[in-house]
């Protein structure tokens, strides 16, 4: 249930991350901590703004989407 969660917020992400040559993969979510592990991809992975887009872009939306995120890590 809870990674369908996360799943359905970074299917409303993913768009963005394609069309820049990007995407990202859940890699680990701990539920009692509210952490998110997620892998960025393709160009994401290697662009300079990607902490931006992780921690700016991704991590505000998905508090916003679910309340009991407190974290969005890079692995």
């Amino acid at each position: 249930m809870i990674s369908e969660q996360v799943q359905s917020v970074l299917d409303k992400i993913r768009p963005a991350l394609i069309a820049d040559g990007g995407d990202v993969d859940i890699v680990k979510i701990d539920e009692e901590t509210g952490i998110i592990y997620l892998r960025l991809k393709g160009a994401c992975d290697t662009c300079p703004m990607s902490v931006m887009t992780l921690k700016g872009g991704i991590e505000q939306i998905m508090k916003r989407e679910l309340p009991w995120v407190n974290s969005v890590e890079a692995v």
